[in-house]
Order: structure tokens, then sequence, then C-alpha cells
């Protein structure tokens, strides 16, 4: 779905890119969206992520939670969350694991999840 059709917004805004000198701020920030997702879909060999984690993540890129965090930064992101939340929101992790459809109050939960560790990311 959404993270299907923003890759494929990413890869065409990229290769318009390339002819173009300047971008608009719509375009660069779609350009830097695709670069966090494409961040956030590299997995280490033999190191299987669950499918709770993968959702958190996934939501979290495309929903523009990780706009704001550098792009370098996004692997240092990731690597804290997903303890985060099993730590601090087991049993979101639990409703995450599933694997039905995000209700509203489910998303209403993993938005704060995300909200909350950004604070204590950016507050240690």
């Amino acid at each position: 779905g959404r993270l299907r059709l923003d890759l494929a917004q990413y890869r065409e805004q990229v290769a318009f890119a390339q002819f173009g000198s300047e971008l608009d701020k719509a375009t660069h920030d779609q350009i830097e969206r695709g670069q966090r997702i494409i961040e956030v879909l590299k997995q280490p060999q033999y190191a299987p992520m669950p499918l709770a984690n993968q959702i958190a993540i996934v939501y979290a890129v495309t929903r523009g939670h990780l706009d704001d965090v550098p792009i370098e930064a996004v692997r240092r992101f990731e690597d804290g969350f997903h303890p985060y939340l099993a730590a601090h929101h087991a049993d979101l992790l639990a409703t995450l694991a599933t694997g039905d459809a995000l209700s509203d109050q489910t998303m209403v939960r993993l938005d704060g999840a995300i909200a909350e560790y950004k604070k204590v990311m950016c507050n240690p």
C-alpha cells in the first residue's frame, strides 16, 4: 500500500531530479523520506526482524515521524526504538504481532510511543 507508493514516488522524483537543477520543497522532502524508507528497509544479514518491529518502524517512517531524523541517524534511531518499545510498550508490540490491520486506537498508541521515544532519544 502506502510503502510501495512512497517508494515509487521516491524513485520517480530521484529520476526527475537528475534532469533538473532546482527542486521545490515538496520534491526535496519526498526524496528525503524515500531515503529514510530505504534505510529502514535495510536489514543485517541473518538478523530477521520480528513482525511487530517491522510494522512499528515502517509505520513510523511512512507516517513522517522520522522526517526530522537525519538520514545518517535513522539506523541509530531504529536500533534504540525496538528495545524501547519492548521495554515500555510490550502490550503494543503484542497487538502489532497479530498482524491484524491497525485500528485507529492502535495507531494513536503507536504515534504516542514514537513521540515518547523521540523525546527520550533527544534528551537521554
